[in-house]
């Protein structure tokens, strides 16, 4: 692992795993060798998650909302949706799917990896 700083302007927003959320890097890949990821991600106005059932081969996933809100389900846990200033941290492989989120959708995403895989059901 080494020291990094990412500046606001280093990295730009990028399409990535979902089509209708914007990827920003954070440089923490970078940083430990893959071994954890940091992204800051935000929905693309006018496009919408589909509901799909999926879990992540991660050892560890949190997120933090940044603005606006967003509706998920766990199976075994119900629904909740969440605020700026929420945290959730999502148990390895737990099953989840997103089922709603505002246009204005922003927040923090940190996983271990960096790169994982995503296992739709």
């Amino acid at each position: 692992m080494k020291f990094k700083i990412t500046r606001a302007n280093e990295n730009k927003f990028e399409s990535g795993l979902r089509g209708f959320f914007e990827y920003k890097n954070l440089g923490i890949e970078e940083a430990t060798s893959g071994n954890f990821g940091a992204n800051v991600i935000r929905a693309v106005k006018g496009k919408h998650a589909n509901g799909e059932w999926h879990y992540h081969k991660v050892d560890f996933q949190m997120v933090y909302i940044l603005k606006g809100t967003v509706k998920f389900e766990y199976k075994g846990h119900g629904e909740f949706t969440f605020y700026p200033g929420d945290v959730i941290y999502q148990p390895p492989e737990i099953h989840h799917r997103e089922i709603e989120h505002s246009d204005d959708l922003e927040l923090i995403e940190i996983t271990s990896p960096s790169e994982f895989k995503t296992i739709k059901l």
